[in-house]
């Protein structure tokens, strides 16, 4: 229902706009990518999904180091640009991380994400004498319903590191798409999704 509302307040703000002032939306929904007028409708086999995974207990595993997190980081891009059509949003931190795709094949995609999981397992506990060990959780998924819903989980996704108080910024948080996503669409831009799209209860109940 919320959805619907903000749908059809868009559309009466449409109609309430001049010429100039439409060409200037118009152009502001372009350079975001988003579209022209409606929703964005998803079909079943070409979908945007918030993916989450994490450590064990939540214990910081893949935080142990600096350049732990930067070859995860990578690690965890490659497989993406791999199975995935696009990367919209993602965020690693000590002990979990997120990313927002788009994808025909999600399946293969989270076994993808399983493997990596498996060898990074071996690898570290090998590092760390700790065979046995259980290094991850569980990888959830969650389709993304609309553009509403997609700005939230990006600004979500970007906030991740400031909720859990690794910084106070997010341009401060090195493994993220934080910095990309401000330079891509401006901080003026940003800032008015963030007061669109609050993330209210966002998150809550399965990332604390």
């Amino acid at each position: 229902m919320r959805h619907g509302i903000f749908y059809h307040f868009r559309m009466y703000r449409w109609r309430s706009l001049n010429q100039e002032q439409r060409a200037i939306e118009m152009k502001r929904r372009q350079d975001a990518r988003m579209p022209m007028h409606s929703p964005r409708h998803y079909d079943g086999g070409r979908r945007v999904y918030l993916i989450t995974a994490a450590c064990y207990e939540h214990r910081p595993y893949i935080g142990l180091s600096d350049q732990r997190m930067d070859d995860f980081s990578d690690m965890l891009r490659s497989v993406i640009a791999e199975k995935c059509e696009r990367l919209n949003a993602w965020v690693v931190l000590p002990n979990h991380y997120h990313v927002l795709v788009l994808t025909y094949a999600l399946p293969d995609l989270l076994f993808s994400l399983g493997r990596l999981h498996g060898r990074l397992s071996h690898a570290w506990n090998g590092e760390e004498n700790a065979r046995g060990r259980k290094i991850w959780f569980n990888s959830v998924e969650r389709p993304i319903r609309n553009d509403r819903h997609h700005i939230v989980a990006m600004q979500y996704i970007h906030h991740n590191p400031v909720k859990h108080g690794y910084v106070t910024k997010w341009h401060e948080w090195k493994w993220s798409s934080a910095k990309d996503y401000i330079a891509s669409i401006g901080r003026e831009e940003a800032e008015r999704r963030w007061r669109e799209c609050p993330l209210q209860a966002f998150g809550k109940g399965w990332d604390d």
